[in-house]
């Protein structure tokens, strides 16, 4: 065994490209070219890292267990996906996302219903710490909302993971920002201090423009359109204020810091108690929603697209995705992919600009590659580190970069976990609603604008600095 680890080596960077380009093709031609599944290109990909790994040196036992560990740290993602699926299908059935689109339609105005959207996405995303919670329940009843006020879906969805986004990286309940602050070795709430000033200007900027975008539709609303599917929802479901009390239950749960898995599961129950007592669903029907899209003939295709959706069953593939691409991400690791990106990096750090420009740039790939906003916070913070330390930096500088450019693209990466959620809860295919994902430019842009010009940067203190040596 001591011999085979002499025999091991690290890629050189014309093998890293190689790969990297090989599966950067695998993904795009299979998903906008030839029209095959993402899990395709990612399951081939592990083969193709493998090979590499054993002309490195590695056996082949060593990079199974490491794409084996890779998907056991994710484990926690996919039991929350799925019960997210089953919450969706079961607050279907149970009328309360239909009476939460039905009431939103009444008091909105089209004028400020994408500001509206934002705003709520932030506070539910603030109050509860996760991003998929609100967009699986406040993100979805707003895609309704929009799509009736004749506003564009990827418009829609780039304000709701403006807002989520946004709660998720600035609340002390978020488990990204106790990973990303913790893998930092800073503490969580300087960790937020830090983020906050930045955050603040970029929300403001994002407000103004979905406000000034939001104006453009105020003109176009058929309220014969609005009453057309107000008068849908309420043929097809016992539209009831009472529908409120399973979102207040479960986001307070939420906000309370108990765990997510079991809250989003109680959730899903109490949509098949509403589906039973307020819809008069029969009890097998009202369980099968917890399995498979709800189905539904309103004679609207909005409707019917919107509410035709959810289930365990509906995020099967979304599930697949995750565990290839976090066996993935965990091959790059053992492999040492990662490990010489970071020492090219390293050479090319002089700077407070490109050192905040590297680390969000990390932290973007480490979304690319490995498939998980969570591969990402573990490893920016590991391969960054040092870099810190080295200009005289504090590190509340390094978990903030790490979380704008972790948190704030994950759900940019069409297969990535973030990326794969998003565009199944939400109904929007990831590249649309790319370009609308406007917090997240903004913030990244202001970010490495103000580190370029020496602006909102943290240094170690001098005193601290020399008691350290």
């Amino acid at each position: 065994m001591q011999n085979q680890q002499n025999h091991i080596r690290l890629p050189n960077m014309a093998q890293v490209f190689a790969c990297l380009a090989i599966f950067l093709a695998l993904a795009f031609s299979f998903t906008s070219v030839l029209d095959l599944p993402i899990q395709l290109a990612l399951f081939i990909a592990w083969f193709i890292i493998m090979g590499l790994g054993i002309k490195l040196g590695h056996d082949y036992k060593s990079l199974e267990q490491a794409a084996v560990d890779g998907v056991a740290k994710g484990m926690g993602a996919i039991l929350i996906l799925v019960s997210v699926g089953a919450l969706v299908g079961t607050w279907i059935a149970g009328g309360i996302v239909p009476s939460i689109i039905y009431f939103g339609l009444k008091v909105i105005h089209p004028s400020i219903f994408l500001l509206a959207t934002l705003i709520i996405c932030s506070l539910t995303s603030l109050a509860t710490g996760t991003s998929w919670g609100s967009a699986a329940t406040a993100g979805i009843a707003m895609m309704g909302i929009g799509h009736s006020l004749g506003v564009p879906a990827p418009l829609v969805a780039g304000a709701v993971l403006s807002g989520v986004y946004f709660g998720d990286k600035l609340s002390p309940l978020s488990d990204s920002v106790v990973l990303a602050s913790t893998m930092s070795n800073v503490d969580v709430v300087e960790h937020i201090k830090g983020m906050l000033p930045i955050s603040l200007l970029s929300y403001v900027i994002t407000a103004v423009l979905f406000t000034v975008v939001g104006m453009q539709y105020s003109g176009n609303v058929s309220l014969e359109q609005v009453n057309l599917v107000m008068e849908a929802l309420d043929n097809q479901f016992n539209i009831t204020p009472l529908a409120i009390v399973p979102v207040v239950l479960v986001l307070g749960l939420l906000a309370n810091r108990k765990p997510a898995f079991p809250v989003i599961s109680f959730g899903a129950l109490l949509g098949l108690i509403w589906a039973i007592a307020f819809q008069d669903m029969d009890p097998v029907k009202a369980m099968h929603s917890a399995y498979s899209p709800f189905a539904i003939s309103s004679g609207i295709d909005f409707i019917d697209n919107i509410l035709g959706r959810g289930g365990m069953e509906s995020m099967l593939g979304s599930v697949a995705v995750i565990i290839f691409g976090l066996g993935f991400g965990g091959l790059l690791e053992k492999v040492g992919i990662l490990s010489v990106i970071a020492s090219a990096f390293e050479k090319r750090i002089n700077s407070v600009g490109s050192l905040t420009s590297h680390t969000i740039g990390t932290a973007f790939l480490a979304n690319v590659f490995g498939s998980a906003m969570y591969v990402s916070l573990i490893l920016t913070p590991k391969i960054m580190a040092k870099n810190y330390d080295r200009l005289g930096l504090a590190r509340k500088n390094l978990s903030r970069n790490a979380e704008f450019g972790g948190t704030l693209t994950c759900g940019m990466v069409p297969w990535s976990d973030n990326g794969i959620f998003m565009a199944g809860v939400l109904g929007v295919a990831t590249l649309d609603y790319l370009p609308y994902m406007w917090l997240s430019f903004t913030c990244i842009i202001v970010t490495v604008t103000l580190a370029y010009m020496g602006k909102g940067v943290n240094r170690v203190p001098l005193v601290a600095a020399a008691s350290s040596r």
